[in-house]
């Protein structure tokens, strides 16, 4: 992971929050149950989620809480931006996708991104619950985390929702597309 700078300034985390409140007010149908004191006092307590955070607002990702954990109290976000996230499209699965390329390779890679984030790509089922809040990638596609013996043998597997269905499909995980970026999850 590349050197970075993993702390928010005070007034970046001001504005950070104020997103992040206003975003969470206007969707409470997605996080019944939950209070944002308690969010924002999580947040206040762990500035590299903060810095996440704001990583994943900056590329289009439009975060918002969509759970909690009942054992640990983490607070679960989503990318819910209603397409895949502008900032991360083009991209294929991962490293080794990149690198196997030998003509046109994409920028970067949906597994690298995702880390230097601090955020994991969607799982199926996190997909899944995600459209069960509202109907995303209507027009995109999202990569989902690809289990390693579909990869090992050159696939990836991505999402989206067409015809009021979600689908799963595969794809070589060298391929990349302007629809197609990726989801993530963070807890705090």
């Amino acid at each position: 992971m590349p050197d970075r700078t993993t702390e928010l300034l005070p007034e970046e985390q001001e504005d950070l929050l104020l997103i992040l409140k206003t975003r969470f007010e206007k969707n409470m149908d997605r996080h019944k149950g939950i209070v944002w004191a308690d969010v924002q006092a999580r947040l206040e307590m762990n500035m590299e989620k903060m810095w996440t955070l704001n990583q994943m607002e900056r590329t289009g990702g439009e975060p918002d809480v969509v759970g909690q954990e009942k054992e640990t109290g983490a607070v679960i976000f989503y990318d819910c931006s209603a397409e895949s996230p502008k900032g991360r499209r083009s991209v294929c699965y991962d490293r080794e996708a990149l690198e196997s390329r030998k003509k046109h390779k994409p920028e970067n890679n949906a597994m690298d991104m995702a880390a230097d984030m601090g955020i994991e790509l969607l799982t199926e089922q996190q997909y899944r619950e995600l459209q069960e809040l509202g109907n995303f990638d209507l027009k995109t596609s999202s990569w989902v985390q690809t289990p390693d013996h579909i990869r090992s043998l050159g696939g990836a597997l991505f999402c989206d929702r067409r015809y009021d269905t979600v689908f799963l499909y595969h794809n070589g995980a060298d391929s990349y597309y302007a629809a197609r970026g990726f989801r993530g999850a963070l807890k705090v």
